[in-house]
């Protein structure tokens, strides 16, 4: 449920306890309360960062990359090796 009409949203983690099985009706809810919105995601699911606009990697606390996932993927760095990782083990 919504509770406010809010122009940012802030979803952190918001799948990771649903598990494996439950993950895509969690982040079909979350795209239908984003309609609209800003969204700041915080997400280990990299099936979360997919449909964001800019994807933003941390390593250590700090952005080590920025970009949208392809540009991100075709660059070959850190999120690349992850996404492949993540795709290998889907």
């Amino acid at each position: 449920m919504l509770l406010t009409d809010a122009d940012l949203v802030i979803l952190d983690e918001a799948t990771a306890e649903a598990g494996s099985a439950y993950a895509t009706q969690l982040d079909l809810a979350a795209d239908a309360v984003l309609v609209g919105r800003t969204a700041l995601v915080v997400a280990h699911r990299l099936t979360q960062a997919v449909a964001c606009d800019r994807i933003l990697v941390m390593e250590h606390g700090r952005i080590i990359e920025t970009r949208t996932h392809g540009e991100l993927v075709d660059a070959g760095g850190v999120y690349a090796g992850l996404w492949s990782a993540w795709e290998a083990a889907r």
